[in-house]
């Protein structure tokens, strides 16, 4: 059976890849920093940010799926001064062009990489840092695929939470289409294995959302009572912050959804 290695699965849409290619009967081979609880995968220790591991975790495989990237952001969940000067480039990178090196020596048949919509135009470092990988693998000698998504609702949870300590929260109205990673999933997965290379269609979410409907939403399904002040933004300036509309694939779990199933299940819990 064709074995697909998938970097970044121990995260939350890495998590998500791995459950659908698990459940369509994939062997699939899991690349971390430490070995996991799993079974149902064989695991790789290794590290893109160094190499270590990376030859031996490609042994005999047939299908790369590049989810893993380190963004400062994400991980804390919240925006720092420091975030606007700089962005760390070892996984995303460095990372990947030795991924794609020794993915050509070993002759992978396929390098899908997941990458974000709107990189084009945005100005922080930590998409410039994403676009450059990107434009590695667009130059690379294997067939690849680049599958760029939008923002995903866990990592806005993750923000807005760092807000509610705030009796005010200032929020643009510039719309956009976050989504959620089970159904970047799906996309990923369907484009891994139909024989089609090149650029795939980008991912977002169903619903075209200002981020101060969004915001909102957010705060009656935590049950806050917090004042949202809407602040416009030029179209120039949000394109710069990642925010737009994607275009092509549309996921199907709403945000309002998302946000009924997550806090729900905490009240209930609570």
């Amino acid at each position: 059976m064709a074995l697909t290695l998938v970097t970044g699965g121990t995260g939350h849409l890495g998590r998500d890849i791995v459950d659908r290619l698990v459940g369509d009967g994939h062997h699939v081979r899991l690349l971390a920093r430490s070995r996991g609880t799993r079974a149902d995968v064989e695991w790789a220790v290794g590290d893109l940010a160094t190499g270590a591991g990376l030859r031996e975790a490609l042994h005999d495989v047939d299908t790369v799926i590049n989810a893993a990237t380190y963004s400062p952001i994400a991980r804390r969940g919240g925006v720092r001064p420091v975030d606007f000067l700089r962005s760390p480039s070892a996984v995303d990178v460095e990372g990947t062009e030795r991924l794609l090196s020794l993915c050509e020596q070993q002759s992978v048949r396929h390098f899908l990489h997941v990458s974000i919509v709107g990189l084009d135009d945005a100005t922080l470092p930590y998409a410039r840092v994403k676009l450059a990988g990107e434009r590695l693998v667009r130059a690379s000698a294997l067939s690849w695929s680049v599958v760029r998504a939008m923002p995903f609702y866990y990592l806005l949870d993750k923000m807005l939470a760092g807000l509610a300590w705030l009796p005010l929260w200032p929020m643009p109205t510039t719309s956009f289409n976050p989504v959620d990673t089970s159904d970047v999933a799906d996309h990923i997965v369907a484009c891994a294995f139909d024989g089609i290379f090149g650029e795939r269609a980008e991912i977002g979410g169903p619903q075209d959302i200002s981020i101060a409907a969004l915001a909102g939403q957010y705060r009656d399904a935590r049950g806050l009572h917090r004042k949202i002040l809407p602040i416009a933004m030029s179209e120039a300036k949000a394109r710069g912050m990642g925010f737009v509309v994607s275009r092509g694939v549309r996921g199907r779990l709403a945000w309002a959804d998302w946000l009924q199933r997550r806090y729900s299940v905490t009240r209930q819990v609570a």
